[in-house]
């Protein structure tokens, strides 16, 4: 047992998680939720996620990773749910399910509740928690004003932008204590004028997740060939993440027929699953590179990793990112990043820290990828800088504070 572990299990915990968003529905939260609930089981505390049915629903159909033995210890509660008509890719939990959920988190007995969420099963958490007289833990994850649109667009701005802070407003005023990811984050909850304790935490990253040896990598990369004849020799330039409009992927689809001019050893990969897929594969086509561009569709957690290792620079165009997740693996990877300094990637990179943070313009874009592309040693420190930055944020350190925080909203309820 290592100091870490020893601390944290001076006082063992039986913690709730409540998330709309878990496996095999693939964004930042599901792995933020993931992350930390494995990290509490190893530290010896007992964790159940409550989370919406899917269509499949077993965790082991859709691998999520190297094999865990923490993960043999996970509680899961999959509550019934039913389609949503503005999202393919989401589930709603069914609210007549409360009750049902209810009686088996009283057989489970939680001394406190994680809420992920901010629809149907992050309702069942604020009421448990209420009727219970339990610590409500609320982690602030999405900023719905930014989002919504892209699934609503039918609804006017001013009216959607009310209603989500008036529930957001609803939501934080039931917490005992709130967690926000990022600054950013801070600074809107501030916004909504809602009184509540607030501390900082980032989601964790596992690093055994992206240690990988050359046997395996050589492998790995072999097959990416064979199922790709393109990447064959080839520098792979690499997104990853929701394949949605808010990411801005269209922002370096059209730079790159300019890179793949100057140098014609490259493939740009776009690494994810979304609504988008076909529109952005049209895209590629219309400027003329839909042979240099590669879609995978979704990936397993471990084949990302290893897609991120194989990769010579990853790319985050995206203007939306409240955390950033994929940005600090692809550093995990010791893969410099080139993106666009908005959002959680400021947080991230603080400055050019593993990289380079540039503005929302294509041409300094661009040119920040040329320079890693041509010059051999900038490169290499970049590499090695990325994995040192990323040790920021591995999940051993961030549970530690994750422990404390309960620790602090059990405290606040006078238990």
């Amino acid at each position: 047992m290592n100091l870490f572990q020893g601390s944290i299990l001076l006082n063992v915990m039986k913690i709730a998680m409540f998330t709309d968003a878990y496996w095999p529905r693939v964004n930042g939260v599901t792995v933020s939720v993931d992350t930390f609930s494995l990290a509490l089981i190893k530290a010896g505390h007992e964790v159940m996620i409550v989370c919406s049915e899917y269509p499949v629903s077993s965790i082991t159909e859709f691998g999520i990773g190297k094999k865990d033995p923490a993960r043999e210890k996970l509680k899961l509660l999959r509550v019934p749910s039913h389609s949503i008509f503005f999202s393919s890719e989401d589930r709603m939990a069914k609210l007549s399910k409360r009750g049902w959920v209810e009686n088996r988190l009283d057989a489970f007995s939680p001394e406190l509740v994680h809420i992920n969420t901010e629809f149907f099963i992050g309702n069942f958490g604020f009421c448990y928690a209420k009727k219970r007289r339990l610590p409500a833990v609320y982690t602030f994850h999405t900023i719905w004003e930014d989002y919504a649109s892209n699934y609503l667009p039918y609804v006017p701005g001013g009216l959607l932008r009310f209603i989500i802070q008036k529930g957001q407003r609803h939501l934080l005023k039931q917490a005992t204590l709130v967690i926000v990811p990022t600054p950013q984050i801070e600074a809107i909850v501030k916004s909504y004028r809602v009184k509540k304790e607030m501390r900082r935490l980032p989601t964790g990253i596992d690093p055994a997740l992206f240690t990988h040896s050359e046997e395996e990598l050589a492998e790995f990369r072999i097959g990416m060939e064979k199922k790709y004849p393109a990447v064959k020799e080839k520098k792979l330039l690499l997104f990853a993440g929701r394949v949605s409009k808010e990411k801005n992927i269209s922002f370096i689809i059209e730079l790159f027929p300019a890179l793949l001019a100057r140098h014609a050893d490259l493939v740009l990969v776009i690494a994810g699953n979304g609504p988008y897929l076909d529109y952005f594969k049209n895209q590629a086509e219309h400027c003329g590179v839909g042979e240099s561009c590669i879609f995978t569709g979704y990936l397993e957690r471990a084949e990302l990793a290893l897609t991120y290792a194989v990769s010579h620079i990853f790319l985050m165009p995206s203007l939306t990112e409240t955390q950033g997740l994929v940005t600090i693996e692809a550093m995990f990877s010791g893969i410099p990043v080139v993106a666009i300094g908005a959002m959680g990637t400021v947080q991230l990179m603080e400055g050019d820290q593993g990289g380079f943070m540039v503005r929302n313009d294509k041409e300094e874009f661009k040119a920040r990828i040329l320079q890693l592309l041509e010059d051999g040693d900038l490169y290499r420190r970049k590499s090695e800088e990325a994995r040192r930055h990323a040790q920021k944020w591995t999940i051993g350190c961030l549970t530690g504070q994750l422990v404390e925080i309960y620790r602090e909203a059990s405290r606040f309820m006078g238990r």
